[in-house]
C-alpha cells in the first residue's frame, strides 16, 4: 500500500464558488486521484481554508500556517511515500504575503520540513511533488476583489517561479493551472469541472513519482 498526502488550502478543502459550501467528496481532486490510482493507494486530503505556504494570518480562526501545520500532519499519517504541495494562493494577500516570491520562499521551507522531519521508526522522507496552483483570475466580487488585491498579477508567476524551484530541489511539478481555471464568481476557488481536471492531470506524474 502508498500513500499519498495532499497539503493544500481551500482548493484542496474543496471550497465550492458558488456554494456556500463544499464540493461533493467525488469532485476533490485529491478523491478523483485517489481513485484513479486505484485501491493500492491511499490518498490523503489534508486541505485547509486559508493555509499559507508559512506565513500567519492573524485575524484567522485557526493556524493557518503551512510551515507550522505541516510536521504535525506528517507525523499524523506516516509512513508516506508522495507528499503532494498544492499552497501559494493564500500568500497573494496583501495583508499576508503579497508576492509571488514570498510563496516560492514558503514553499522552499515547506520542502526542507519533509525531507529533514524526524521520522519515526525509521521512516524514510517522501518523495516531493510540487504544485502550483491556478492563477488568480478577475472578479466583480468586491470582497475577493479587495482581499486578494493585485494577486491576478503576482499569481501568474507562481508556475514558473515553482518549476524552477522544483527542479533546483529535485522535486516533482506540475502546473494545475495548466488543466484548471479559477471561477470568476470569486477569482480564487474552482468549479467542480476545474477541481476534477486537476485530480485527472496528476494521475500520471504521481504514477511515475510511486512507481507504479
Amino acid at each position: 500500500m502508498r500513500t499519498v498526502l495532499c497539503f493544500g488550502d481551500s482548493l484542496t478543502w474543496g471550497y465550492d464558488p458558488e456554494g456556500p459550501g463544499r464540493h461533493a467528496f467525488e469532485d476533490r481532486w485529491p478523491s478523483v486521484l485517489g481513485a484513479a490510482l486505484g485501491p493500492g493507494v491511499t490518498v490523503i486530503a489534508e486541505g485547509l481554508n486559508g493555509r499559507t505556504t508559512g506565513y500567519d494570518d492573524h485575524l484567522a480562526d485557526c493556524d493557518r500556517n503551512g510551515v507550522k501545520n505541516l510536521p504535525t500532519a506528517l507525523h499524523t499519517h506516516m509512513p508516506l511515500d508522495l507528499v503532494v504541495i498544492m499552497l501559494g494562493t493564500n500568500d497573494m494577500k496583501p495583508a499576508i504575503a503579497g508576492t509571488a516570491y514570498a510563496a516560492r520562499a514558503g514553499l522552499q521551507r515547506l520542502v526542507g520540513l519533509i525531507r529533514h522531519h524526524e521520522y519515526s521508526f525509521d521512516y524514510d522522507a517522501p518523495e516531493i511533488l510540487i504544485v502550483s496552483p491556478p492563477p488568480l483570475c478577475e472578479t466583480a466580487d468586491p470582497v475577493f476583489s479587495a482581499i486578494f488585491r493585485n494577486g491576478v498579477e503576482e499569481s501568474a508567476m507562481l508556475a514558473s517561479l515553482y518549476r524552477d524551484l522544483a527542479d533546483d530541489l529535485g522535486c516533482g511539478f506540475f502546473d494545475a493551472g495548466s488543466v484548471a481555471r479559477t471561477s470568476p464568481v470569486d477569482g480564487v476557488h474552482l468549479t467542480p469541472e476545474g477541481t476534477r481536471a486537476i485530480g485527472r492531470g496528476l494521475e500520471p506524474i504521481v504514477r511515475m513519482m510511486l512507481g507504479l
